[in-house]
């Protein structure tokens, strides 16, 4: 019985050992996942997807995400070229293109990716005025996809985009952009309204010119200018008759 009974402990024991061996040697991976395979410290290759077998306690993998990350840089205190401080964040969207390059050449690839971001950041809008940041935001965002893409080429990332989420101003030029914004409105109101009467005075001079052909229309208009007036107040109204009307009616009388 005695043996009995430690052969079974044994058969137990050598279970547990091979469980242990399955669980250390098989690994699925994802249809987005790799797997960086090190044997006794070198790199031997790349696995996967699917299903995967490696020599336990001496092979050892690491899973690499193929997919995009989303990274959000946190805000970052910048000086513009024209010396105004704010304060940016953005976004960016990188990916691993070479799983062995992200796990051999860099220790934390998400973590160097960042910081490459955050440094990037503010060189590009500490060399950039204030009107830029704001107005050609697209030009930055592509030259800090640029910039940071060419940084972590050497570590098999690739950076397909950077977006500039929010520039946060100072108070007090956040007041002082809004004056400027209100004078640019008035300067507009004041070109249209300026243009709108010189269209004006220019149909005017045109219309005098039509007029001045015939008499007679000027007659008229003033007489339709009167029954304006008459019509819209109530009032005795005293006005001068123009010697062209007492000619015309002299030459009916005559004729």
């Amino acid at each position: 019985m005695p043996v009995i009974g430690f052969i079974c402990y044994g058969l137990i024991f050598l279970g547990i050992v091979l469980l242990i061996l399955l669980v250390k040697a098989v690994h699925i991976l994802a249809e987005y996942e790799r797997g960086v395979i090190f044997r006794l410290g070198r790199f031997v290759g790349i696995k996967g997807p699917g299903f995967v077998i490696i020599i336990p306690f001496i092979d050892k993998l690491r899973k690499v995400s193929l997919r995009t990350i989303v990274h959000d840089v946190p805000p970052q205190d910048v000086i513009t070229k024209d010396n105004v401080s704010i304060k940016v964040n953005a976004v960016v969207y990188f990916r691993v293109l070479n799983p062995d390059k992200a796990i051999i050449e860099v220790q934390d690839f998400r973590y160097a990716t960042s910081q490459v971001a955050q440094t990037t950041l503010r060189s590009v809008l500490g060399e950039s005025e204030l009107d830029d940041v704001l107005a050609h935001r697209e030009k930055i965002n592509t030259q800090l996809q640029e910039l940071i893409d060419r940084a972590t080429d050497p570590w098999g990332i690739k950076v397909s985009m950077v977006e500039i989420k929010h520039v946060d101003l100072p108070s007090v030029m956040q007041r002082a952009m809004a004056r400027q914004a209100e004078a640019e409105r008035d300067k507009r109101a004041k070109i249209i309204h300026a243009e709108g009467e010189f269209l004006a005075a220019k149909k005017l001079s045109q219309a005098a010119d039509v007029i001045s052909l015939n008499p007679v229309s000027l007659q008229l208009r003033y007489l339709q200018t009167l029954s304006e007036i008459a019509a819209e107040r109530n009032s005795t109204i005293l006005f001068p008759i123009p010697i062209e009307i007492l000619k015309s009616f002299e030459k009916f009388q005559r004729g």
